[in-house]
């Protein structure tokens, strides 16, 4: 085979790998800025709960860098391509689309969403799977990424202590049959530690933002190395 019919059947095969390329739509990013408190007993202590009420505690920064870190990195070792977001933010019937089956009031002070996307609670064969699914059906799937994050406790003597904070990453892929691709949780604890003082957590924005930070930082670190293994099998799947 002389070089240019060779050339020639390269470029057909490289042609038509990228003509099958799968497409997935994210479909929701955001962060839960009510930190679980369970570890203490505190899911009914309304003072401390307010956290996410408070201007100063602003989760905004670290989801955009988790936001970039998502695309711009973990994206390359997906085998498959996010379509561009604006496909998603930008459509009309996706920003008039009427999110059911919502389980938490006040939604819009409990999250904050990267700008364009809808917060919508991943909760599996339920009409927003369903809706999403109809509204991208020209897609091969659709995929939710947000963050949560919990409270630890640390070294503590007769009430007095430490704690650290652990971030929990969720990434779920559907395909268009509704089928789980994958349900990726995974978390990693902060080197920030905080103060318990007479058994309760320092619930102040000053206080818990660092250790957000730092959790979701090493989070973000354990992801680069750990997502090829965890999506091995997707492609197959999907």
């Amino acid at each position: 085979m002389n070089k240019y019919l060779f050339s020639c059947l390269l470029l057909l095969i490289m042609t038509g790998a990228f003509a099958q390329q799968k497409k997935v739509a994210v479909v929701t990013f955001y962060v839960d800025k009510k930190v679980d408190l369970s570890a203490f007993g505190l899911e009914t202590a309304a003072d401390l709960l307010k956290l996410e009420q408070d201007p100063n505690f602003n989760m905004e920064p670290p989801l955009s860098h988790f936001h970039q870190e998502f695309f711009d990195n973990y994206a390359k070792n997906f085998p498959f391509a996010l379509v561009p977001e604006t496909e998603v933010t930008g459509n009309p019937a996706y920003q008039a689309l009427a999110i059911e089956d919502e389980p938490y009031a006040n939604k819009e002070v409990r999250y904050a969403a990267t700008p364009g996307y809808k917060v919508i609670d991943y909760n599996w064969g339920t009409k927003n799977e369903k809706n999403l699914l109809a509204l991208f059906k020209q897609y091969d799937g659709i995929m939710f990424v947000y963050l949560s994050f919990k409270m630890e406790k640390g070294f503590a003597i007769n009430g007095n202590g430490t704690t650290k904070m652990r971030a929990y990453t969720h990434i779920v892929l559907l395909n268009r049959d509704d089928q789980k691709v994958f349900n990726i949780n995974e978390s990693a604890t902060s080197k920030t530690t905080g103060v318990v003082v007479g058994n309760l957590p320092i619930m102040k924005p000053e206080k818990i933002l660092p250790m957000c930070e730092s959790a979701l930082a090493e989070l973000m670190e354990d992801l680069q190395k750990r997502i090829p293994k965890l999506i091995k099998k997707a492609d197959a799947k999907l």
